[in-house]
């Protein structure tokens, strides 16, 4: 191999356990910010335009939650900003059935990795004699 090869190639090494960890982690929180969101989504559903402080109140979310919350369903176009707060869009219907389709295909993903990881700690079990 050629002196410039060697300094170019990268080796790809596995994750460590913290790094995997880590991932693990960082899914999980996103997942918690999608709960949010929806919970934040059903809370302005059929009801009269609610802002920040009222959301955080009745949700009992910290104020800096549910604005990043409302700027990210905002982007989505699931809500809009109006003079009395936050109220829900027609695009809302949509995301429903796409947030629907999205969670069926992650509870999907979710199982096999699930068993996946039961396979091989089952087989590490064995070899170390548990």
């Amino acid at each position: 191999m050629s002196p410039e090869r060697a300094t170019t190639k990268r080796e790809e090494t596995p994750p460590s356990d913290a790094e995997a960890l880590q991932l693990v982690d960082r899914i999980a929180s996103e997942l918690e910010l999608l709960a949010r969101n929806v919970d934040i989504l059903e809370k302005l559903t059929g009801s009269p335009p609610m802002g920040i402080i009222r959301l955080s109140e009745a949700l009992h979310l910290p104020i800096h939650k549910v604005r990043y919350s409302l700027h990210l369903l905002e982007r989505e176009g699931v809500i809009q900003p109006s003079a009395d707060g936050a109220v829900v869009t027609e695009s809302a219907v949509e995301f429903w059935g796409a947030l629907n389709t999205s969670l069926d295909r992650m509870a999907a993903l979710i199982q096999h990795l699930k068993e996946r990881a039961g396979e091989h700690q089952s087989k590490s079990a064995a070899r170390k004699g548990y």
